[in-house]
């Protein structure tokens, strides 16, 4: 090895920051079960719908139906992706899109603006927008406006967890379309997700999503927080998480069950034994906590009607 490749193999190694690239990629870079699991050939998708309109930005999504038209009206999910909400796209959650497609459900596949282009709140903004969007244009794919429901992992794991959390909290909602529809949610799954920026180690990631410093702006770091908002309305939570997640430690998620179970609301904690942080990329563990997400969100819909 010559001299100037084991200065940048050390580099790597030893800089903190790399490090945090290694364990926020974890289980991403080989991204298996979007290969083994891609979304069957007979769903209906409708692409590049436009959801969200800022000045001359459009946001798109990807719409995944199931196979045939069903008679009565399907619950919709928004499908939120991870990437340290700096990067990705919507076609990077196409996988869980298919798979809720093929268990009945309309999926929502969203892309967002990234840290990189706006700071939070923007893709609080975004998601919101896409909940709006989804009822507002329920009845023209077949959607149940009162069944609508949001699942996401990581960076999406927060974002959805938000959702479910601050409905009623006005600056989060955004000005990107359909200012008159609720944008409130049935049900969540939040995979692997920051609920609490004030109680974990920060890192660029959430810096840059953020804007600011947590010394500099303490506020901003409260608003971003999903576990600040809960109250008696929160919408029903599945949380996953992997007790050895080296990225978002596993006690993010318990906070926020713990405090669902103060306000009296229902929230469900599963906990994986031993999973890379972005499990659900993983063959081993993909197939099991989809089902138990279409389980949960079939379980809390049929409640709500």
């Amino acid at each position: 090895m010559s001299y100037k490749l084991l200065l940048v193999v050390c580099a790597l190694l030893f800089c903190p920051e790399a490090v945090a690239i290694r364990q926020n990629n974890a289980g991403e870079s080989s991204n298996l079960a979007s290969k083994a699991f891609p979304p069957p050939a007979n769903l209906r998708i409708v692409r590049d719908l436009i959801y969200a309109r800022y000045g001359e930005r459009q946001l798109r999504l990807d719409l995944y139906l199931p196979p045939q038209k069903s008679e009565r009206p399907i619950p919709g999910i928004v499908v939120v992706r991870g990437g340290g909400w700096r990067q990705g796209d919507k076609e990077a959650f196409a996988f869980i899109a298919g798979y809720l497609a093929k268990s009945g459900f309309a999926a929502a596949c969203i892309e967002y603006r990234t840290s990189a282009e706006a700071r939070f709140p923007a893709a609080v903004h975004d998601t919101k927008a896409a909940v709006r969007w989804l009822r507002a244009n329920a009845s023209r794919y077949g959607v149940d406006p009162q069944e609508i429901g949001a699942i996401g992992g990581s960076a999406g794991g927060h974002l959805v967890a938000l959702l479910g959390t601050s409905h009623y909290e006005k600056e989060l909602e955004g000005v990107g379309g359909n200012p008159d529809v609720s944008s409130r949610v049935q049900a969540v799954v939040a995979m692997a997700p920051v609920t609490d920026f004030r109680s974990i180690p920060l890192d660029r990631s959430a810096e840059a999503f953020i804007g600011q410093p947590l010394k500099e702006q303490p506020g901003k770091w409260k608003a971003a927080s999903p576990i600040v908002y809960v109250n008696q309305e929160s919408a029903p939570i599945l949380l996953i998480h992997s007790r050895i997640d080296k990225s978002v430690p596993h006690e993010q998620s318990v906070i926020l069950q713990v405090r669902y179970k103060e306000v009296g609301r229902h929230a469900e904690l599963v906990t994986i034994a031993d999973a890379d942080h972005a499990f659900w990329n993983s063959t081993r563990w993909f197939q099991e906590y989809m089902e138990q997400s279409v389980g949960f969100f079939r379980r809390i819909m049929q409640k709500a009607k």
